[in-house]
């Protein structure tokens, strides 16, 4: 540790890199360690490396010397270090790093040496284009083999495999701008690899549950994927999946179904087809979980279920047992997501159900002030939520809701909203609306 800083004041660095073009093996492997030990834990002194351009240096002593399992060890220790490091990354993608990685994977037997690439590969794989070099290399081919071997094994070292290979598989899909290595394992549905995820979604694994539900939320980012997926059959092994951890259930699971139905309800077709088929029913058996990751999707789920279908919007609307767990929900104050969601669902309900039995129901259980509240929202498409339901409430039902709103005090919000210049305008027509049907009704026209 102390003889850091002398070897750094000395100039060692420069002829230290100078040195790993040197085809003498023993030297390259102490030169690369004495490199490590001096920039271990050192950001400045890593990035200072990349500069000198040590990276395609180090790929391509990989590719040489991969018969040297020591030069090989050293390699990868240096490419754990560096990889964590963001400027690496787009020198890691010009070289051919995917491709001798997943070379060294396919020759390795012990698990310490499969760990070491994991976690040389889990940072790269967070880089858009390492990704599809990686998917183009053969890597999901490898970690869908590592599963198939690891998955009814108990041994602590299979049982450590099988979550990574799977994890890693979930962040390769995990897909950037374009998608691209998502859409390349998709194949339009009728890919391998999309099969293979399939088929983890009923196994006994929690581990494979997950990463098969993770996976199928991760390519439901995509309208035709999601189309394709509702039209064969995805939504009933979810909801199956859902039902096997209703009770004393797997959270991680639960979080990553909800996410998955929410994603594949985003398009306009599939909604009256999920509902149809029970998703909704399926949903709300998790309104008591107490985990408010859980909580947060089930709400995400529920409202792109209901974005334009009238009759659900009522169905659900006139639920008690929903509403008011809502309305405890909106008052969630140490989780903003659910907080947020909970009001967001509370006037989509109105929005969408246009009925006075939901706007009596949601009076009942003490959801008005939380949408008046909401009308102050930072967020303006959350405001103008709020403002359309109020509107709605003022046109269908005031008598019921009047002195709700009375207590909110929605007058002096839509008088401060109107008066604030820095009110967006259609937050300011919206008001303006509310206030219409408000005069209309008669009960308000004095204030």
């Amino acid at each position: 540790e102390f003889m850091r800083n002398p070897c750094v004041d000395a100039g060692l660095i420069p002829p230290l890199v100078q040195l790993l073009n040197c085809k003498d093996q023993e030297v390259l492997l102490q030169t690369g360690r004495a490199l490590g030990n001096i920039c271990y834990d050192s950001h400045t002194l890593q990035s200072q490396l990349i500069n000198m351009g040590v990276i395609p240096t180090l790929v391509k002593l990989l590719g040489i010397h991969c018969q040297n399992a020591a030069l090989t060890e050293m390699c990868l220790v240096a490419f754990g270090n560096l990889a964590e490091l963001e400027s690496s990354k787009e020198q890691f993608a010009y070289t051919n790093i995917a491709e001798e990685l997943v070379k060294l994977f396919k020759k390795q037997i012990e698990h310490d040496k499969k760990e070491m690439i994991f976690e040389v590969l889990a940072p790269l794989a967070e880089n858009d284009v390492i990704k599809l070099q990686l998917v183009e290399a053969g890597l999901v081919e490898c970690l869908l083999e590592i599963v198939q071997k690891t998955v009814d094994s108990d041994k602590e070292d299979d049982i450590a495999e099988l979550k990574t290979a799977s994890d890693l598989m979930v962040l390769l899909l995990l897909g950037g701008k374009y998608n691209e290595s998502m859409q390349k394992l998709f194949e339009g549905g009728k890919g391998s690899v999309f099969q293979r995820v399939l088929s983890w979604i009923p196994s006994n694994s929690h581990q494979l549950q997950l990463a098969g539900a993770l996976a199928i939320a991760n390519f439901a980012r995509n309208d035709g994927n999601c189309i394709h997926m509702v039209d064969n059959g995805i939504v009933q092994k979810l909801t199956d999946l859902l039902d096997r951890h209703v009770e004393d259930g797997n959270v991680t699971v639960q979080h990553a179904a909800l996410s998955a139905l929410r994603n594949l309800a985003i398009p306009v077709v599939n909604k009256a087809k999920m509902l149809s088929a029970g998703v909704a029913e399926a949903v709300l058996k998790f309104l008591r979980s107490e985990m408010p990751p859980v909580q947060f999707k089930l709400l995400g789920t529920l409202r792109m279920l209901i974005d334009a279908q009238a009759e659900a919007a009522e169905q659900l609307g006139k639920n008690v047992k929903l509403v008011e767990r809502l309305v405890e929900w909106c008052e969630a104050k140490d989780h903003a997501g659910v907080m947020g969601e909970s009001n967001r669902l509370l006037s989509a309900l109105i929005r969408h159900s246009k009925s006075k039995d939901v706007i009596r129901t949601i009076v009942q259980s003490g959801g008005i002030k939380h949408l008046v509240t909401m009308a102050t929202s930072e967020h303006v498409i959350m405001q103008n939520e709020a403002l359309v339901a109020l509107a709605l409430i003022a046109a269908l039902e005031l008598v019921t809701a009047e002195k709700d709103l009375e207590h909110a005090q929605l007058i002096q919000i839509l008088h401060r909203l109107l008066s604030d210049d820095r009110s967006a305008p259609e937050i300011k027509y919206n008001s303006m609306v509310l206030i219409c049907a408000l005069i209309g009704s008669g009960e308000y026209s004095g204030e």
